[in-house]
């Protein structure tokens, strides 16, 4: 008798296996692949990671080409003197500071007290100009006379375009200019007596060494 076989019936025997095996083994193999793939980019990663804390370790700071910038030159009303005003001009040949501050501005509030007690121990060596930006005049005035000022500040009013042609859009900065009126050092926020003696060392330096 022949038995007839069922085209439908599962197929059992070596081949059907082999093939099973064969698809797990691809399978391992690209999970393997992929493995290392990640195993080798996070590896990479952290090299360049190395490498790049390396060189900055060793790096040292980039010396800035030619001579500081200029300060920009303003003139503006003096503050409590109607008539008078505040120029960078009236100190050409000479070193002076330039303070920004607002009588609203919180960290100016302890500053300018210590700016006004520097100037004054200072008996003229040192000049300091203020600017006052974007402020009442009103407020402004009793602020200085509270603080102790006694150099020359100018008022510079709403939309304070002195204070924006500094690059200032916060309060208080301080520019250290030398005889030249190049900007030789620049203090974001408030200054300490720390950095005063610093960079008031700076502008007293002779032109010729601020050039790269």
């Amino acid at each position: 008798m022949i038995t007839q076989r069922q085209d439908n019936a599962p197929e059992t025997g070596p081949g059907r296996s082999g093939l099973a095996r064969t698809a797990r083994l691809i399978r391992l193999r690209m999970a393997s692949r992929r493995a290392k793939i990640g195993i080798g980019c996070a590896v990479t990663a952290l090299a360049i990671a190395i490498g790049i804390v390396v060189a900055s370790a060793g790096a040292t700071p980039a010396r800035p080409v030619g001579p500081p910038p200029l300060a920009t030159s303003f003139s503006l009303p003096a503050l409590g003197q109607p008539g008078g005003t505040v120029s960078l001009a009236s100190y050409a040949g000479r070193p002076l500071i330039v303070n920004f501050f607002a009588s609203w501005c919180a960290p100016c509030q302890r500053e300018t007290p210590l700016l006004a007690r520097y100037y004054a121990s200072q008996h003229g060596r040192v000049i300091v100009l203020g600017i006052d930006s974007n402020d009442e005049e009103t407020a402004a005035l009793r602020f200085i006379h509270k603080a102790g000022v006694t150099y020359p500040v100018g008022f510079d009013r709403f939309p304070a375009p002195t204070t924006t042609s500094y690059g200032v859009y916060a309060l208080p900065q301080t520019f250290f200019l030398n005889d030249q009126h190049r900007i030789v050092a620049h203090v974001l926020g408030p200054v300490t007596a720390r950095l005063l003696a610093r960079d008031v060392a700076l502008m007293d330096r002779p032109a010729a060494q601020d050039r790269g």
